[in-house]
């Protein structure tokens, strides 16, 4: 053990020492992390007490306490504000929680959802948030039936434009298919007038105006259909409608109108100019 409290010395499987450090609080024996020095670890663990043992919440600022990790530091300000653990940085709120990734970016849930990350790590890759579960990511966004194609308000928007507000009344998602882009009423955002299928096609190409996002999910993959009749090999992912039994589907997808101008569209062919050592393409 190293001399100083709450700091313990360890080694890695090469030999490497170093120094992990907990603070116990009401019994629970909480990590603080590990660290390459004594100095540092004894630092961390005297922060950490410094919090447990404030007067109160105005004492509390993590300016004053940047000794310890963030996440480390609301973790242990939840306990001392509402005397309950979680192993997430959580702060619990009146009718919500936070959840603090960093000082500058703090996500919003309904309390609902406090149990699935009081036991998840949420993580940011390419600008997405995600949690690992059951040995896959998983994107948050997923709780709200938004697909992973899904781009911002296009397909989904957050109401009072934050972000990182993921609280349900919040979410309004727009559309869930793939190629379905929703129009707006004009004077009334909030009001959805119809639905453009769209595909991309050397561009995005409109397929159709539809009054329903069902009836633009089908001629979506109609249009996928029809292009990889005519030779395309783009593996466009089709919709999956679970509204629709098999016989209704089909009835609406034999009925559904395509813009005449998708039946001409062939696929670029490339030949290769006897005169020139780089390809040139063809229609």
């Amino acid at each position: 053990m190293a001399k100083s409290t709450g700091v313990y010395k360890a080694k890695k499987k090469d030999g490497t020492e170093y120094y992990r450090c907990s603070v116990t609080v009401k019994g629970k024996h909480i990590s603080l992390g590990s660290y390459d020095t004594e100095q540092e670890a004894s630092e961390v663990y005297k922060a950490a007490r410094s919090i447990i043992d404030s007067k109160g919440p105005e004492d509390i600022s993590y300016e004053d306490y940047s000794a310890i990790p963030y996440q480390k530091f609301m973790i242990l300000l939840n306990l001392k504000l509402t005397g309950v653990y979680f192993a997430t940085p959580i702060l619990l709120k009146k009718n919500y929680f936070e959840y603090h990734l960093s000082p500058d970016k703090i996500l919003k849930f309904d309390r609902d959802d406090l149990f699935f990350y009081a036991q998840r790590k949420i993580q940011e890759k390419g600008g997405y948030l995600f949690v690992a579960d059951y040995g896959s990511q998983y994107k948050i966004l997923k709780r709200y039936g938004i697909k992973p194609f899904a781009v911002y308000g296009r397909d989904y928007v957050q109401v009072n434009d934050d972000r990182y507000d993921f609280r349900y009344d919040n979410i309004r998602v727009l559309s869930s298919y793939m190629g379905v882009w929703a129009n707006h009423q004009e004077g009334s955002p909030d009001i959805i007038s119809d639905y453009n299928a769209v595909i991309h096609v050397n561009g995005n190409y409109i397929i159709g105006t539809y009054k329903t996002e069902t009836e633009a999910a089908v001629a979506y993959n109609k249009a996928v259909d029809i292009l990889h009749a005519h030779g395309f090999r783009k593996a466009y992912i089709k919709n999956y409608i679970e509204s629709l039994k098999a016989d209704e589907y089909k009835a609406l997808y034999d009925k559904t109108y395509i813009s005449p101008k998708l039946y001409e569209l062939r696929p670029v062919s490339v030949k290769k100019d006897s005169s020139h050592k780089t390809p040139v393409t063809s229609a």
